[in-house]
């Protein structure tokens, strides 16, 4: 092969750094000065900026069966991913609702469309109470990397705001594989990174042990029973992180979890078990009214810098119609329960550790 003429060569590369940018020298080298153009960044993850990360008390509804009710004025609605038409989608953004769409991730479903998606070698025991359902060996992330970012990219075309992954604690449960507290930690996390990548917020879905070390990848948590099991505490790192905590009871009255859970800054839910429609909101009907102590002072209070004004003026006094009632004091307010009653009603096929 014939080698090129390197003083060729030189020329050539001197005049391909000009024309980057690069001015010649007097001893006819060349300098590297700094460039007239900006430089080139890294695309950034689509739509990246408006990943969704409520605060504590936002209000939301939560209904995976029948046909969806968009009455709601609340911010978020949480619903199935597969099983929403496009259309209510559409309808709850036109009204200014956030749309979470709702997918189970470490199980399959028997009824779903991309069911024949999963290999063989990845289905485990059945979840309890749940016969259509088997749990997934999640250390096998290569092997279910085409299911679940098909799911992922479905509910960034359908529009969802986020999704709601379930069944992300496999490893509490007898899912038929020697599963690790390690392997459930890689597979959430490998969820969330995938759901950001794609401008998805996305939720952890009970798996309360692994809150501490889950917490600042997840934008907000969802919780079940937390209250029938007295384990409610638990959920606290989300708040503390400045991140929504939403949550259902399917059994207990609501007059004594929802004041429970208000305090702690939690948005809960009363719901069915099928979770259609009905729900008891505990932000909207047990808040806690503010104290009219409270009230009164910051409205006659002083600032302690302020000189209080001369008044001059004499008063008019208006007199009192005799058939006037008298004002009644502040009334007593009625006692909330602090302590969480026991529950005595069965819920077979609740999905628990």
């Amino acid at each position: 092969m014939v080698r090129p003429n390197r003083r060729m060569w030189l020329w050539g590369m001197v005049l391909l750094l000009g024309a980057m940018g690069c001015v010649p020298l007097q001893g006819g080298g060349v300098s590297s000065a700094a460039p007239t153009h900006s430089p080139a960044r890294a695309p950034a993850s689509p739509r990246s900026a408006a990943i969704w990360q409520p605060a504590p008390g936002t209000s939301w509804q939560w209904q995976l069966k029948e046909t969806i009710d968009t009455s709601f004025a609340v911010t978020m609605y949480d619903i199935d991913l597969f099983d929403a038409p496009q259309a209510t989608i559409d309808e709850l953004h036109n009204a200014g609702r956030v749309v979470i769409c709702y997918f189970s991730a470490g199980s399959w479903e028997n009824w779903r469309d991309d069911a024949g998606a999963f290999p063989s070698s990845v289905l485990g025991e059945p979840l309890d109470g749940w016969p259509d359902e088997k749990w997934l060996d999640i250390r096998q992330i290569a092997s279910l990397t085409p299911v679940m970012t098909a799911r992922l990219d479905l509910a960034v075309t359908k529009k969802c705001d986020g999704v709601e992954p379930d069944n992300v604690d496999g490893y509490a449960n007898e899912s038929g594989f020697p599963l690790s507290g390690a392997d459930q930690l890689a597979y959430n996390r490998w969820l969330a990174q995938q759901a950001h990548s794609r401008g998805l917020s996305i939720g952890l879905k009970n798996d309360l042990d692994q809150i501490p070390q889950l917490v600042e990848d997840f934008d907000w948590a969802l919780n079940e029973q937390c209250f029938q099991y007295n384990e409610c505490d638990t959920l606290l790192p989300f708040v503390q992180a400045g991140k929504a905590v939403f949550g259902v009871e399917y059994a207990g009255d609501p007059a004594v979890f929802c004041p429970q859970a208000n305090g702690k800054g939690y948005s809960w839910l009363r719901k069915n078990l099928d979770l259609d429609a009905y729900r008891v909101d505990c932000l909207a009907q047990y808040a806690t009214p503010t104290p009219t102590s409270t009230l009164t002072s910051t409205l006659t209070s002083t600032p302690a810098s302020a000189t209080p004004p001369t008044q001059t003026a004499t008063p008019t006094i208006t007199p009192v119609p005799s058939g006037t009632p008298a004002t009644s004091g502040t009334p007593t307010p009625t006692a909330t329960p602090t302590e969480m009653a026991g529950y005595s009603l069965y819920l077979p096929g609740v999905r628990r550790p």
